[in-house]
């Protein structure tokens, strides 16, 4: 209650600012200012209001000025939030169609896993949203996710052995660390660089940008690019506020969230190297060309435990065909 109530403040507190629009949506993104998953909502609203001569504006709350990603999911499904940037990870245990992007290493680089979410297999998955409580609008970036660490530096499989990694809220990802040796701690993304810090835990696993903007590498000199992950994030809307809209403008909507896709990409690709030019300045230890076939061959268990419907199994055949 605590946390509904806090975000019920925040958006009391920017109401004022959007009275001019007949509609304003609030958005929600855990990333700061300035993050490509903030600039790609913000430019949605920017072409929602053109679009709508004025009537249509999006208030984005950055910085998990709502809450962390848990919370904000169940303020969305019950209209307290209107719109919610997510990574797919803690869907997870929401909606069982999002696990196949979650999977280690189902995806073979970037580029496929664009391929997949830009085609019938991601308008198939992000229509299950309706069945929660939620609209799912658009599909964004979220990197290849790697390990990083306080304690050494990773070169095969055997030095993950016991060491304690923060994993999103998802079994997936639990399961994930623990097939490969390591302790898996779930934790809000917003305590980890104090759990490094303390010795709460050893580490994490992220994409360059967030591994950078968090500051984790201050805490975690070791990063080593397995590329484990590869887990598109995704752009959901409260399905009771968009109900409540005419077709209209659930069109405007929809084809704006698709229109801030390639937005969101360019701006990723940039951030995703900047971000790795000023983590490499800083001293932090990369640890590249990693051997991935003991860590691939590890993920046998991982897929027999969580790919067990027919409809996963299919879903995993499906992406694994796409070129």
């Amino acid at each position: 209650m605590k946390m509904v109530t806090t975000s019920l403040v925040a958006l009391i507190a920017a109401a004022g600012a959007a009275q001019a629009c007949e509609i304003t949506l609030r958005s929600s993104d855990t990333h700061p200012e300035g993050y490509p998953t903030v600039a790609a909502v913000e430019a949605m609203g920017d072409m929602l209001e053109e679009r709508s001569d004025g009537r249509i504006c999006v208030e984005v709350f950055h910085s998990a000025q709502l809450g962390e990603e848990k919370d904000t999911i169940e303020q969305t499904q019950l209209g307290v939030i209107d719109l919610n940037r997510v990574s797919l990870g803690p869907f997870n245990n929401i909606i069982e169609e999002t696990k196949v992007f979650s999977l280690p290493y189902i995806f073979r680089s970037v580029e496929h896993m664009h391929n997949v979410v830009d085609g019938e297999i991601g308008d198939e998955i992000l229509g299950e949203f309706s069945n929660h409580d939620l609209v799912g609008l658009a599909y964004y970036d979220g990197g290849s996710r790697s390990f990083y660490n306080s304690q050494k530096p990773i070169t095969s499989i055997e030095d993950i052995e016991g060491l304690k990694f923060r994993v999103m809220q998802s079994d997936v990802f639990v399961d994930m660390v623990d097939a490969l040796g390591g302790n898996a701690t779930p934790l809000p993304y917003g305590e980890v660089y104090s759990s490094i810090q303390t010795g709460v835990i050893d580490g994490a696993e992220n994409n360059w940008p967030s591994f950078e903007s968090s500051g984790h590498y201050e805490v975690a000199g070791y990063y080593t690019l397995d590329q484990h992950l590869i887990v598109p994030e995704v752009l959901v809307m409260s399905k009771m506020k968009f109900d409540s809209l005419s077709e209209e403008d659930q069109a405007l909507i929809r084809q704006a969230a698709k229109d801030s896709m390639p937005i969101m990409r360019e701006q990723w690709a940039a951030r995703e190297k900047a971000s790795e030019e000023k983590v490499r300045a800083a001293g932090v230890e990369i640890v590249e060309n990693i051997d991935k076939t003991p860590f691939i061959e590890a993920m046998d268990v991982v897929y027999e435990k969580h790919v067990t419907s027919d409809k996963l199994k299919d879903l995993v055949t499906r992406i694994r065909a796409v070129e």
